[in-house]
């Protein structure tokens, strides 16, 4: 049986996956249509999962999979796939915190998928991690704004802007062109600034983690999404950060973990939800 799964988000993402998590093709697009007739060109699906989180765009109709789509929060999606295929695998109380253009979290609570009262227990992008009011904490969220991809490149502009120096705005060209991507190659190149910034972003995880921590009591804290490819920078401080903010031994009973499925995280998470609803 072979099921797709579809994260919804700007360009989307989809996969093909048979029963024990193989991907068998992968697409993508401008959008789910596109993305799911990529992916499911040569194979015959049996259901259709698409990972949704707030701010994406409106769920399309497949018409050429209906009935058999499914549509789940995005954390839920990075959840089951990190319990069905990743760091979580056999845990019963589980977060998944998804860290990219996007920061949200799924939820596991004995087993289950929980989300709160109203749909909301999975909003991360909100936690509030300092008390400095800042225009983009109220319109992304302050964790959000701190430790999102694009957030991490913004953190370093400003640092360039203020005076810094810093060989990454060489690589990239100019402040604009400055990505996530190009801090982290900065930090291991042994730049100072980016250096700082990632210890920045270390912490602001670390802090995020230990309040999640500290609310659920989970088994394993998975991070996912385009941060964990930094996870080579990132786990080590992250673990210290947590350590510091829980209470003496919390850290022996607790994984904090780096996700290593990349960004088909919530694709795949979705193609396990729908292929578990079938």
């Amino acid at each position: 049986m072979l099921t797709l799964g579809i994260d919804l988000f700007h360009a989307a993402r989809a996969v093909v996956v048979d029963g024990s998590g193989r991907i068998v093709s992968r697409g993508a697009g401008r959008d789910a249509r596109v993305a799911a007739r990529a992916a499911a060109a040569k194979s015959r699906v049996s259901a259709v999962g698409i990972g949704v989180s707030d701010g994406a765009p409106a769920t399309p109709a497949l018409d050429e999979f209906a009935p058999r789509v499914h549509v789940f929060p995005a954390g839920a999606s990075a959840m089951a796939a990190e319990v069905w295929l990743g760091a979580a695998r056999g845990a019963q109380t589980a977060v998944s915190l998804w860290i990219g253009e996007r920061v949200f979290a799924g939820i596991l609570v004995e087993g289950r998928t929980w989300t709160g009262a109203h749909g909301r227990a999975g909003a991360a992008a909100w936690l509030a991690l300092n008390p400095v009011e800042r225009q983009d904490y109220r319109k992304l969220g302050s964790l959000a704004a701190e430790v999102g991809v694009k957030g991490i490149a913004r953190r370093l502009s400003w640092r360039i802007q203020a005076g810094d120096h810093s060989a990454v705005l060489e690589r990239a060209g100019d402040l604009d062109a400055i990505t996530s991507t190009h801090v982290f190659d900065g930090a291991r190149a042994g730049d100072g600034v980016a250096i700082s910034v990632v210890r920045d972003t270390a912490k602001y995880i670390g802090m995020a983690v230990a309040n999640l921590a500290s609310t659920l009591d989970p088994e394993v804290v998975v991070i996912g999404g385009p941060v964990a490819d930094a996870s080579d920078l990132l786990l080590e401080p992250v673990r210290q950060e947590c350590s510091r903010r829980l209470p003496g031994g919390a850290m022996d009973t607790l994984r904090v973990e780096f996700s290593s499925l990349g960004e088909d995280g919530v694709a795949l998470g979705a193609a396990r939800l729908a292929m578990t609803a079938t």
